[in-house]
C-alpha cells in the first residue's frame, strides 16, 4: 500500500461523494449520540435508551465511518478497483435507515418492529462485507493493514446475524428454548463488534495512517512490534469469542491475554511512530497521541479485570470504568484525527487537484478552520479526560456531567468544522454531496452519476 497521498490512485475508488455520504451521516449520528448521552446524564430518556445510545455511537458513528473509509481506501491503497459502486451506496442507506428505525423502536418500546429494522442493518453490513471482501480478494497477498481489514470483515459478517437474532429475541424470545443463553450470544456479538470489527480496523488503518502523517522511518523494532501484534491479537480475539460463547473462563482468559498483548504492541508501535516523526505536529498526530495514551490506560485497567473474570458482564469491554477510554479516547480520537485529513484531502482532490498550475489553489489544511480545530481538541481532550477520571475515581455526578458536556461541545465543533469544509468546498455544497453530486456534475449541471476523477458513469 502507498503511504503518501501523492501515490494514491483515487480513480480506483468510488466517486468521492460515496465516502463523503458515509462520513456526513456518521457525523450526524455522532451529534445525536453525544447530545443524547449528555441529556441522559441529567435526565431520564424514554424506552431502552442505553441500548439505543450504544448503537447510535458504535454503529451510527464509528461503523458507518469505517464503512465509508474502507470502501474508498481499500481500492486506493491496495491498487485494485472497487467491486461494485452501487453496493457501496446501498450499504450506507440500509444500515443508516435500519439504525434510525432501530433507535426509534427502542425509544418507543415497539419491540415488534426490531426484527424488521435489524434486517435492514444485517443486509447493509453483509453488502459491505461482500463488496469490500471481493475487492480485497484481488489484492492478495495481503499486507499487514489488509490482513486486519480482512479480520474486521469476518467479524462484521458474524456479528451482524447475531445482532439480528438478538433483535428477534427482543420481540419474541427464542433463546429460552435453545442450549445457548441470550447473555452468551450478546457477549459474543459485543466482542466481535468492538474488538473484531472496530478495533481490528483501527489497528490496521493506523499502521498506514501514522506512517503517512509522521513520515517516520521504519525500523526493526517497528517490524517486531507489528509481528507480535499479529501473532497475538487475532488468535486472542478468536479464543476470547469462543470462550465467552461457550462459557469457558480459562479459554476466555487466555484469549483476553492475547488481545491485551497485541493491543499493547500496537500502542507502542504508534508511540514510536509519533516520537520519531519527521514532520511538524498536525491535527492528526495531536489526536493520535491521545489515542496512544487512552489505549495504554485502557490496557492497564482491563488487564486485571479480564484476567480475574473475562466472562463477567461488567468486564465485557474491559474494566467497568474504562469504557470511555476505549470508545471515545481510542475509537473517537482515531476517527476525528483521521477525518481531519481525509475529508479535506478528498475535497481537495475532487475540487482543486485539476487546477494546480492553472490558478492559485488552497493547501489541504487551509480548507478547515484551524481555530475551531484547536478549540475542539481542547474541549474534547479535557472533556474525555474528565469523564474517564470521574468514572474511575467516583467523582460527583455533576462533575462527570460537566465533563461530558464539555466533550459534547468539542465533538459538535468538530462536526461543524467538517460540515462547513464540505459546504464551502465540496461539489455542489453540502446538499450536492448528500445527493451524490461530484465536481463534474456541479460544473455541468448534472445531478450525479459520474466519478470525481475521470467523469465516468456510476457503474459497477
Amino acid at each position: 500500500m502507498n503511504r503518501i497521498p501523492g501515490g494514491l490512485d483515487t480513480d480506483r475508488g468510488p466517486p468521492m461523494t460515496v465516502p463523503f455520504q458515509h462520513f456526513l451521516v456518521g457525523m450526524g449520528f455522532l451529534v445525536v449520540g453525544v447530545v443524547g448521552g449528555t441529556v441522559a446524564s441529567v435526565a431520564t430518556l424514554p424506552g431502552l435508551d442505553g441500548a439505543a445510545h450504544v448503537h447510535v455511537t458504535l454503529v451510527g458513528w464509528i461503523c458507518l465511518t469505517i464503512m465509508g473509509a474502507m470502501t474508498q481506501f481499500v481500492p486506493v491503497w491496495s491498487g485494485v478497483s472497487l467491486h461494485s459502486r452501487r453496493l457501496a451506496v446501498a450499504q450506507l442507506w440500509l444500515v443508516a435507515g435500519g439504525l434510525l428505525g432501530f433507535v426509534a423502536a427502542l425509544g418507543a418500546l415497539a419491540l415488534w418492529a426490531l426484527p424488521i429494522v435489524a434486517a435492514l442493518m444485517l443486509a447493509g453490513f453483509w453488502l459491505f462485507v461482500y463488496n469490500v471482501g471481493r475487492t480485497l480478494w484481488g489484492a492478495r497477498p495481503l499486507d499487514y493493514t489488509e490482513r486486519h481489514f480482512a479480520l474486521a470483515l469476518v467479524s462484521f459478517a458474524l456479528l451482524a446475524p447475531l445482532g439480528f437474532s438478538l433483535a428477534v429475541d427482543f420481540a419474541s424470545p427464542v433463546y429460552g428454548d435453545l442450549p445457548v443463553a441470550r447473555g452468551e450470544v450478546l457477549a459474543v456479538h459485543a466482542t466481535l463488534a468492538v474488538f473484531g470489527g472496530i478495533t481490528a480496523t483501527i489497528v490496521g488503518a493506523i499502521a498506514q495512517l501514522a506512517a503517512m502523517f509522521t513520515q517516520a522511518e521504519r525500523d526493526a523494532l517497528q517490524d517486531r512490534l507489528e509481528t507480535l501484534e499479529w501473532a497475538t491479537f487475532p488468535t486472542g480475539l478468536a479464543l476470547l469469542v469462543v470462550g465467552r460463547g461457550l462459557g469457558l473462563e480459562l479459554l476466555a482468559a487466555v484469549g483476553a491475554l492475547g488481545v491485551l498483548v497485541g493491543l499493547l504492541a500496537a500502542a507502542l508501535a504508534l508511540v514510536r511512530r509519533l516520537a520519531t516523526a519527521t514532520v511538524d505536529a498536525s491535527p492528526m498526530t495531536d489526536r493520535y497521541w491521545l489515542v496512544a495514551a487512552a489505549l495504554l490506560a485502557w490496557i492497564a485497567l482491563a488487564a486485571p479485570a479480564w484476567l480475574a473474570d473475562p466472562l463477567d458482564r461488567a468486564t465485557l469491554l474491559g474494566h467497568p470504568d474504562g469504557t470511555t477510554l476505549l470508545v471515545v479516547g481510542v475509537f473517537g480520537f482515531v476517527v476525528v484525527g483521521t477525518l481531519y485529513h481525509i475529508v479535506p484531502f478528498i475535497v481537495w482532490m475532487e475540487r482543486y487537484s485539476d487546477r494546480v498550475g492553472l490558478e492559485p489553489v488552497p493547501m489541504i489544511d487551509d480548507l478547515y478552520d484551524r481555530r475551531i480545530e484547536r478549540a475542539d481538541l481542547a474541549a474534547t481532550g479535557l472533556g474525555v479526560t474528565g469523564l474517564a477520571i470521574g468514572e474511575l475515581a467516583g467523582l460527583s455526578p455533576a462533575i462527570v456531567a460537566g465533563a461530558g458536556a464539555l466533550a459534547t461541545v468539542g465533538f459538535c465543533l468538530f462536526v461543524a468544522n467538517m460540515v462547513a469544509t464540505v459546504h464551502r468546498h465540496g461539489p455542489g455544497g453540502l446538499g450536492g454531496v448528500l445527493a451524490g453530486r461530484t465536481a463534474d456534475d456541479a460544473r455541468t449541471g448534472r445531478r450525479g452519476g459520474s466519478s470525481g476523477s475521470g467523469g465516468r458513469l456510476l457503474e459497477d
